[in-house]
């Protein structure tokens, strides 16, 4: 990570923080529709952004809102947090404790999950037909999601999907005729443009704050960082325009009223807005819900690449003195190594080349190099300019999944522990013997959002029968699981050795 953002680093609050929304007085938006036949899919009338400036500026604000407004909703998540794991609504006091005694407040949300929300966040509807776009931390551990539209009316929301690694989810609604807003090409945005972050921070319903975009391509380390996300794409669109908690999901957009990210994160010493927002590019989020929709499943390339970012002269200082290497700080990603069966690998690249282009888009730091593939799908084809002994070459790589593959999966081709969301490792007798258990596996890289989360299963948890059956290891999982359809009861025992039953439907 650059220098300049390490400062920023350890400030960096997931999510504008959904939890730490305070219930305030909803403002009566009125809207009409007159754009029923129309779909996220729809082209956004201008996405050149050329003169979008020239105006005046007033009047362009009022235009933008007006479209924007009745397109962003409230998300309200209910969850009881006796089953689950601390999430995004917990870090605020992880780094600096609870200086405002919401520790009360959310004590009392614990004791009635039914009749008051665990958190409170945004949204943004990108189709008539009611589906919505919002963060993952948003809807994270939720046993139910409510959606308020700006009018105040009110609807029990199905997620139909989540994206740890870019911290977007879809949800939809049954309605039609619905106001909505569309997508922007955010390759085209630049640094100093206006925009309108639209949202419903600390409860203060449909509030529209402006600002410009400060910066392209953030990467703050924010979503792997908390461990939420197994390959994180961060590439964030930063702005000045007032993001606070409860923003978390809402739109960012032009002057036109055009969608070109989703807030989602801000970096702060206090949990409030002091000029740094972080928004998802927009055509990062369209390709993360168009692969939710029609797959069930986000498909996303890789290179198959181990680098160093060049961008980042401590990391450059640290790999040169361990590996003796004598590569420079300077623009580009330095290739390591390879993973196995590596598309970069089968196309010719060698450890020692840098990546300085993926498509005629030039590749500064890692950050670049994330959303440049991991936008794309396995089976793609990409250009990678290289540089080789001083030498600048270009070769043609096809991109694959984690496991080498190159065509799209859906959900039934995953495996069992991938639709369950979880690993399991043997319990040594040790532990048996300890916990007087005569079974038992122990979960590992339980996926945030996945079905063992949502019944409050978290890494090293002790797994004893899945659906009646007494299990010892992975195998055993995923013989019980493997073509099963229907509920699914796990008998467990967490850190403080009480036992639970719980159940999910299998995906």
């Amino acid at each position: 990570m650059k220098s300049t953002l390490k400062k920023l680093l350890p400030f960096a609050v997931v999510g504008v923080i959904s939890g730490a929304t305070t219930v305030g007085v909803q403002q009566y938006i009125g809207h009409d529709s007159d754009n029923a036949d129309q779909s996220y899919f729809t082209k956004s009338s201008n996405t050149s952004f050329v003169g979008m400036n020239t105006a005046a500026v007033g009047d362009d604000f009022v235009k933008a809102a007006k479209t924007t407004v009745p397109a962003v909703v409230t998300i309200k998540n209910y969850q009881t947090r006796s089953t689950s794991r601390a999430s995004e609504q917990d870090l605020f006091e992880h780094f600096f404790g609870d200086p405002f005694g919401r520790g009360d407040q959310r004590q009392k949300q614990q004791q009635a999950p039914d009749n008051m929300p665990s958190g409170m966040g945004s949204g943004v509807i990108i189709s008539p037909d009611g589906y919505i776009i919002s963060n993952n931390h948003v809807v994270a551990g939720a046993n139910k999601l409510e959606v308020v539209l700006s009018n105040k009316k009110s609807y029990i929301a199905t997620l139909v999907g989540t994206d740890p690694n870019t911290d977007i989810s879809l949800l939809k609604i049954e309605e039609k005729g619905l106001p909505f807003l569309n997508f922007a090409n955010s390759d085209n945005i630049d640094v100093g443009q206006w925009v309108l972050a639209v949202g419903n921070p600390l409860g203060l319903n449909s509030t529209v704050t402006a600002g410009i975009i400060s910066a392209k391509g953030r990467g703050i380390g924010i979503l792997g960082g908390q461990g939420k996300a197994s390959n994180p794409i961060e590439s964030f669109i930063q702005t000045d325009a007032a993001i606070n908690p409860g923003n978390s999901g809402g739109a960012l957009v032009n002057v036109n009223g055009d969608l070109i990210g989703i807030n989602s994160a801000i970096s702060s010493t206090t949990g409030y807005y002091q000029g740094y927002g972080f928004a998802v590019p927009a055509n990062l989020a369209r390709k993360v819900i168009e692969d939710i929709k029609k797959f069930g499943i986000v498909q996303r390339g890789f290179l198959g690449v181990t680098s160093v970012d060049l961008s980042n002269d401590q990391q450059v200082a640290l790999y040169n003195r361990d590996k003796k290497a004598n590569i420079k700080v300077g623009s580009g990603v330095y290739i390591t190594g390879f993973s196995d069966r590596s598309g970069a690998e089968d196309a010719g690249l060698k450890a020692g080349d840098v990546i300085t282009k993926v498509d005629e888009a030039p590749i500064t730091d890692f950050a670049d190099l994330s959303i440049s593939v991991g936008s794309k799908r396995p089976g793609d084809k990409v250009q990678v300019t290289y540089l080789r002994n001083g030498r600048e070459a270009t070769t043609t790589v096809t991109l694959k999944d984690q496991n080498g593959g190159t065509t799209a999966r859906s959900k039934a081709d995953l495996s069992v522990t991938e639709k369950i969301g979880a690993d399991f490792e043997p319990l040594n007798d040790r532990f048996k013997t300890e916990y007087g258990l005569n079974s038992g596996v122990i979960t590992k890289n339980v996926t945030e959002g996945s079905e063992m989360a949502k019944i409050g299963i978290v890494d090293d948890y002790i797994v004893i029968e899945i659906n009646g059956k007494p299990v010892n290891s992975q195998k055993d999982v995923e013989k019980i699981l493997d073509k099963y359809q229907g509920n699914v009861q796990v008998k467990f025992v967490d850190n403080f050795g009480r036992i639970y039953t719980k159940g999910f439907k299998m995906p």
